[in-house]
């Protein structure tokens, strides 16, 4: 368990600040959360649209978070139903819930016991554009160790996944379509850092890639958006009311 914790936040925020995908961040929480003895853990933002899909980053088993973002389970799961109001860090656990949940729910929760997903901490999020995520640690049963990490480190492992979702949603915008044209994700984010005056050198330093790589993403994003120039590409992001915040 830490004692460093200085040096845990640094090393987290060092790790956020290199990653450039989802592999990236999985592997940032992975390895803070793993400091805490936390070994199971999941990222769940919501869209903002009804249309909208969900980005779930976590190293459940793939079999779990598969069939949970196909059943769309994040709309009766009373966890994140309970998320979507914000709020302090809650613990929860299936005995928890009482006779408060519908049968579906109870299916959900029983569903999730068979891939050892049995109680937790879940850490609402609602940043100040309103958006809305959740960050849960899990275990497979109460276990007097794991209560006692996340009732001690609550605060720290808010603080935590705050700033694992700022920077997710700095980096990984949920939508890389431009005027109806999807990009890469390595097109969208040279184009959007671009779009903030961010030189090629600087824009290299954030995603740790060369000046002349990003030179060739945003020659890939103007050819698909049909432009010649960058300003022009540039245009079609603010067009559409993209944020490049």
């Amino acid at each position: 368990m830490t004692r460093d914790m200085p040096l845990v936040f640094e090393t987290f925020l060092e790790r956020l600040s290199q990653s450039v995908d989802e592999a990236d961040f999985r592997e940032a929480l992975a390895e803070a959360a793993a400091r805490f003895d936390l070994l199971s853990f999941a990222y769940l933002s919501l869209p903002s649209l009804p249309s909208g899909k969900p980005k779930l980053i976590s190293n459940y088993p793939p079999r779990w978070a598969m069939q949970y973002l196909e059943n769309q389970y994040e709309k009766l799961d009373p966890v994140i139903l309970r998320a979507r109001n914000g709020g302090r860090p809650f613990q929860w656990g299936s005995d928890l819930w009482g006779g408060k949940m519908s049968p579906a729910q109870q299916q959900l929760f029983d569903e999730a016991a068979r891939f050892s997903i049995r109680c937790g901490l879940t850490i609402p999020i609602v940043d100040l554009r309103g958006r809305t995520a959740a960050v849960t640690f899990a275990a497979d049963e109460p276990r007097p160790v794991f209560l006692r990490v996340i009732e001690r480190y609550e605060q720290a492992l808010q603080l935590m996944a705050t700033c694992f979702h700022r920077c997710v949603r700095r980096k990984l915008p949920g939508d890389r379509t431009v005027d109806g044209i999807l990009l890469t994700s390595r097109e969208y984010m040279c184009l959007r850092s671009a779009a903030r005056g961010n030189s090629a050198w600087v824009t290299g330093r954030i995603l740790g890639i060369k000046p002349r790589t990003i030179a060739f993403h945003l020659e890939n994003a103007k050819k698909k958006l049909g432009v010649r120039t960058q300003n022009q590409a540039i245009a079609l992001l603010g067009s559409q009311g993209s944020s490049i915040l």
